[in-house]
């Protein structure tokens, strides 16, 4: 059983990471489907991604869930039906989630590429990364900067939201581990606290929203 990290956020928050090493059949026993999930996981043609999906609801039950108590909004954020709160991400051969009872929460996991050189001017100012070190120095940098918005956006669940234009974080160091983030969108604004973590050439970034 591959839990590969657990986080103890604050007192009512956690999250867990799973390393998917096991195989289908492995990872299919003692997991119940809904009908619904049932019928997306039938759909998926990838193996890694029928292997993710179990994988996570093996972390729901690390947290004494199962599939049932999981359920979609119209945009597709997921929600536990106890009224907790839940993100979930995953990439390649690791999945997470987090799970909170005191705020909103959002999770990426990203491998470490340099694909995202080419797309970075999508999503945040390129400029501001001329005085990294290094070229792995930028790409660890900005995996997560496109964590932490992708980990807001995960939160916020509205269609329209502008990574480049309505989601800012906070400058930070590699050594500090976290930063902070303001969504300014439709003049709204509302504030996060974001943290990550690298691993094994991947980056965990997990926000959560800051009750004012």
């Amino acid at each position: 059983m591959p839990l590969y990290k657990t986080i103890t956020v604050d007192p009512v928050t956690s999250l867990a990471i799973w390393k998917v090493d096991e195989t289908e059949a492995y990872l299919a026993k003692g997991i119940e489907l809904t009908q619904h999930c049932q019928e997306r996981f039938d759909g998926m043609k990838s193996e890694m991604h029928r292997r993710a999906f179990l994988s996570i609801r093996h972390l729901m039950a690390h947290y004494n869930y199962v599939d049932a108590d999981l359920y979609y909004d119209e945009v597709g954020k997921p929600h536990l039906r106890d009224g907790k709160h839940i993100s979930i991400t995953h990439s390649h051969n690791f999945t997470a989630i987090i799970i909170s009872d005191g705020t909103e929460v959002g999770i990426d996991v990203e491998k470490q590429r340099e694909k995202i050189l080419r797309i970075a001017h999508k999503f945040t100012p390129f400029e501001e990364y001329s005085t990294l070190a290094n070229t792995d120095a930028i790409i660890r940098k900005l995996t997560i900067v496109w964590g932490a918005k992708e980990s807001l956006y995960k939160i916020y669940g509205e269609v329209g939201i502008s990574f480049l234009h309505h989601i800012d974080v906070a400058d930070f160091s590699f050594a500090d581990q976290r930063t902070t983030a303001e969504i300014l969108y439709e003049g709204k604004g509302s504030k996060y606290s974001i943290a990550f973590l690298e691993f094994e050439g991947f980056t965990c970034v997990y926000a959560l929203k800051v009750v004012s």
